[in-house]
């Protein structure tokens, strides 16, 4: 057989797992796998799409069989466990060099604005850390949503914290579940970049700070720490985001959208923008932001005050190529 792939959100970034496990599946049979061609017939399509609000393929595609799945879908069928079973194909995402997988699917949890009970169901165990890392890398990104929730992702932690291998969870950990003993497990893991946390709901703000606290305490650096923060109410956002700053936690802000295709407001995303631009967020005030005010702190130049306008002008001076280096402590503030 023909297979082509294809992955509605591109295919030039973060891999799609249930593509790269496809395709590993059917090259097994003796199959011809690539990316989807629209200049080609193939005997079979599989399109994978996880985010609601990618835009679907838009040209006739030629093909057998068109297979369609994904949360971006509203298709929460799993794999037929013989394509579960097997080990991704990396090869058709040569630039990524991380091993991506899941010790363990579900949630303990039932927030309103997350899909994974219904998609996923309970916590239950998925594959060891051995089943998922790579001959040829030391680096895994897991994909649990609740890996702190299941005595077999625990199990996982610990036996990794033993082993030269760095890893990252990026759907981020359960604060609720942090404890000293927790925070000790996490402690001794090699982090690729972030402990990632969440915070998103004003009601969460102790329980992360206590959580940072056992995590510093045990020996986790405080720049590894690091909370999501979901964006529906700006204004409560706009509460939560500073808290977690004061505390030592970085923001990252994640405007909500809805399943039904929903897209952020503007004013979400102007939000999210100034969070996420470190540059702005360190520079300027949410309102300074907002209003789109440029403030200029004496920037010298030979001399001169020079003014930075225009929208995203909000940089440390030296960030500014055409200014020297011995400007000092400046900044410019703009929408």
């Amino acid at each position: 057989m023909t297979i082509g792939l294809i992955s509605v959100d591109g295919h030039s970034g973060f891999p799609n797992l249930a593509l790269m496990r496809l395709s590993a599946y059917h090259k097994a049979r003796g199959d011809v796998v690539e990316w989807w061609d629209g200049f080609k017939r193939y005997d079979r399509v599989y399109m994978s799409k996880v985010f609601t609000f990618s835009p679907d393929v838009d040209t006739v595609i030629n093909a057998g069989e068109i297979i369609t799945g994904g949360t971006g879908y509203k298709d929460y069928r799993d794999l037929p466990p013989e394509v579960e079973a097997t080990a991704p194909d990396y090869s058709i995402y040569p630039n990524f060099k991380r091993a991506v997988g899941f010790l363990t699917r579900g949630c303990i949890r039932n927030c309103p604005w997350c899909i994974v009970p219904r998609k996923e169901g309970a916590i239950r165990p998925a594959a060891t850390w051995e089943e998922i890392k790579r001959p040829d890398s030391r680096e895994i990104i897991f994909l649990d949503n609740n890996v702190l929730a299941s005595e077999h992702g625990l199990e996982q932690i610990d036996r990794m914290g033993r082993e030269k291998v760095w890893v990252d969870f990026n759907q981020g950990l359960d604060a609720m579940l942090i404890t000293p003993e927790t925070a000790r497990l996490l402690a001794k893991l090699k982090w690729i970049r972030f402990v990632r946390l969440s915070c998103d709901t004003s009601d969460m703000l102790p329980v992360i700070e206590q959580s940072a606290a056992y995590l510093r305490e045990a020996g986790v650096a405080k720049s590894r720490l690091w909370a999501y923060a979901l964006v529906q109410d700006v204004e409560e956002a706009h509460r939560r985001v500073p808290a977690l700053r004061e505390m030592g936690v970085e923001p990252f802000a994640q405007p909500y959208r809805d399943y039904d295709g929903g897209k952020p407001t503007e004013e979400q995303r102007l939000f999210a923008n100034w969070v996420n631009k470190k540059s702005t967020f360190k520079a300027c005030t949410w309102e300074e932001f907002r209003r789109g005010k440029t403030e200029v702190i004496q920037v010298e130049h030979f001399g001169d005050i020079r003014r930075l306008n225009g929208p995203g002008s909000c940089l440390w001076a030296s960030e500014i190529g055409e200014f020297p280096a011995a400007v000092t402590k400046k900044r410019f503030c703009g929408k």
